[in-house]
């Protein structure tokens, strides 16, 4: 098969300008520093050539029917070319799929015109005018836009933006933008089409609507190459801004390692301020004991002070800061354990988690090496039991993986249900750790209502 070489030099792509309605609806979690990261353009074998046919057949475009013959007179499908150019020239067919539909349309076009194949990926075409025919063709278009970008990334030098620098782009219908691309990846984008709105933003739309990953409610994630970690909570990313929040609650070994763009897709709910039990105060005066996801008013001055809170440790929150819980059972005098307590039942053995004046039963020892780790179970007074109301036993929060003995199946907790992970694969994609799978007894999976099964995810 021939191959076709190009000239390293920067080429600006001409596209299609933005309408000033559509420049008005740019997404609030669009970041034009970061567009990609460098990994997920380099990551030649993210799709087999069956993914990238399914792919394809799923959309409504004409690519789905569309061949070539090569030089060397082999008749190659679309995908086949893809995904031959993608493994050959070291860039993620993803990338690929995603640059074509920005340039061309081509993977929901149902009645493209030949010069849409011809440019499908807009490589060649300056946004001076004109096309040059060295590269017209679908096989040498996306051979050399692949080509292109490993050289964006392998030879960043040679090309006029690069990653730290600061460029300012014009914009149609919008105020100019300041960039400093975080990284390589981003750079490149803006070395092949050197707009903000009128191109870029549009790959990153479509690369999100494609590609991005789905997290469970409950899943703790941190972007590659940054220090912050997001709770995935209700469809949002909250973020924690102490080290406290986050270890106070939560375990820091379940944290999963995501794509920045596929955190880059979820809008941003509330930051998450404090840890576990803290006293605060709210605008309006209130002050409330933050247990879990509620917060708990306490009923009155004289109520904190019989319980023995110090009012040094009251820190003013904002209504944003308590918009992330719920409203809780407010804290009372007759509170004897208002953040909760392990209690010893003398009689069976059991052991109760007691608080709001009710007892859960702990139906699995794991609890006590978990969820409650570092929690001492004490002696209840005499009668002090019989005062609680019992309810369902303790169960595990969103996020915990978790699996029995007499079962292979592996659930995560997400919105209070076990959602069984359906494949090795599907665990994977996710960024889960099997070390973090917690084998329970059948009873304590038996509390759980079974959710909907998680899937490999397939391409949108």
């Amino acid at each position: 098969m021939k191959k076709f070489f190009i000239i390293l030099t920067a080429i600006a792509i001409a596209l299609p300008q933005l309408s000033p309605a559509f420049a008005q609806d740019i997404s609030p979690n669009f970041n034009p520093n970061y567009i990609i990261s460098d990994s997920e353009v380099l990551d030649h074998a993210s799709m087999t050539l069956e993914e990238i046919k399914a792919f394809i057949n799923s959309k409504e475009g004409a690519l789905k029917n569309y061949s070539v013959i090569t030089d060397d007179g082999k008749t190659m499908t679309a995908a086949e070319v893809i995904y031959d150019r993608a493994v050959t020239n070291g860039v993620n067919p993803k990338f690929l799929l995603v640059l074509m539909q920005k340039e061309q349309s081509l993977l929901t076009d149902a009645a493209p015109k030949q010069s849409q194949y011809d440019w499908a990926t807009g490589y060649g075409c300056p946004d001076t005018g004109g096309c040059n025919s060295r590269w017209q063709g679908f096989y040498k278009q996306i051979n050399s836009a692949a080509l292109q970008f490993r050289s964006y990334l392998d030879e960043p030098r040679l090309y006029k933006y690069q990653a730290g620098g600061t460029y300012t782009f014009t914009n149609t219908g919008k105020a100019d933008t300041v960039v400093t691309p975080a990284n390589q990846a981003t750079a490149a984008l803006y070395n092949y089409t050197p707009h903000v709105y009128n191109g870029n933003y549009n790959f990153w739309r479509l690369w999100n609507n494609y590609f991005s990953r789905l997290f469970p409610d409950g899943s703790l994630v941190q972007a590659e190459g940054e220090k912050g970690v997001w709770l995935i909570q209700d469809g949002l990313k909250r973020p924690f801004t102490s080290l406290g929040a986050l270890t106070s609650r939560y375990d820091p070994k379940k944290i999963l390692a995501v794509n920045k763009s596929d955190l880059d897709a979820y809008p941003k709910g509330a930051p998450i301020r404090f840890a576990q039990y803290s006293l605060v105060r709210s605008p309006q005066g209130d002050i409330y004991l933050l247990v879990d996801n509620y917060k708990r008013k306490i009923e009155n001055p004289e109520v904190f002070k019989k319980l023995g809170f110090n009012p040094e440790e009251v820190d003013g929150a904002s209504n944003e800061d308590l918009s992330g819980y719920s409203e809780g059972i407010p804290v009372t005098a007759s509170d004897a354990h208002p953040t909760g307590a392990l209690l010893r039942d003398p009689k069976s053995g059991g052991v109760y988690y007691v608080i709001n004046d009710t007892k859960a039963p702990l139906v699995d020892p794991v609890f006590l090496k978990t969820k409650f780790k570092g929690l001492k179970v004490i002696k209840p007074q005499p009668g002090e039991l019989d005062k609680y109301q019992k309810i369902e036993p303790v169960k595990f929060e969103d996020g915990y993986l978790l699996k029995s003995l007499n079962s292979i199946s592996v659930y995560v907790v997400s919105n209070g249900s076990k959602r069984p992970i359906a494949s090795a694969k599907a665990f994977e994609q996710l960024g889960y750790k099997w070390e973090n799978i917690l084998i329970v007894k059948p009873q304590t999976l038996a509390l759980y209502d079974e959710g909907e099964p998680i899937v490999e995810q397939s391409f949108k």
